[in-house]
């Protein structure tokens, strides 16, 4: 069977798992953590990063945004990109906002100071990047309400690749309890519409031994 290789709270890992389930594509999962370094795994991806997606006839597909232009090129019938040109560069836009800037402002400021780099050994979470990523996630969540209150979804009128990868990013630090949703309606709003779809729900049962979501995490209606 297709197989992902993943970490359960990784939101790069999180993002092509909710692109296959969206384009209705059977996979399996397989627990990776690439800080092991594994050598099996090494061969599969040199960079040592998850996602890595392997196909039934054994191809091997790594990196997420090279997975995600895959699976739209091979599995076309449920377009994540849309199908106008204009439509299909806004997605794209937003989804490097959403894989660039907001990771590297908000993800890797709180995810990666508190979670991967102890889960890794790097050493104790800096705090003043901590406290960066919390004002930072202010910002976004503005933009994401703004985008919401014009169109039916960020890039459109159609779930898109850009609210996949603005999933990604919001579930892992939902995760953590780390988003302010109270201070950001709107964007509230539109991440429980996300939540509340099918191909969502495989990620609100995952959990980390002794590092349990909030009580909301889980909850269609917050």
């Amino acid at each position: 069977m297709r197989t992902v290789f993943h970490h359960p709270i990784a939101p790069f890992a999180r993002k092509v798992r909710l692109a296959l389930a969206e384009k209705k594509l059977e996979f399996a999962l397989e627990l990776e953590k690439p800080w092991e370094r594994r050598e099996a795994f090494l061969m599969l991806n040199p960079a040592g990063e998850v996602p890595v997606l392997v196909e039934d006839d054994g191809s091997v597909i790594a990196d997420h945004a090279a997975i995600c232009e895959y699976l739209e090129d091979a599995y076309p019938t449920t377009t994540l990109l849309g199908r106008e040109v204009a439509q299909r560069a806004e997605v794209r836009r937003l989804v490097s906002w959403f894989d660039t800037k907001f990771s590297r402002e908000v993800t890797d400021l709180l995810a990666g100071e508190k979670l991967f780099k102890r889960f890794s050994g790097q050493g104790t979470p800096h705090a003043q990047s901590i406290r960066a990523g919390h004002a930072n996630i202010h910002y976004h969540l503005d933009y994401i309400g703004w985008l919401t209150e014009r169109r039916n979804w960020l890039a459109g009128d159609h779930f898109s690749m850009a609210d996949i990868a603005a999933a990604a990013q919001l579930s892992t630090l939902d995760y953590m309890g780390d988003v302010p949703w109270d201070d950001h309606p709107e964007a509230k709003n539109y991440y429980a519409r996300v939540k509340s779809r099918p191909s969502f729900r495989p990620l609100l049962s995952d959990h980390m031994p002794g590092l349990p979501p909030p009580s909301h995490y889980a909850d269609l209606d917050f």
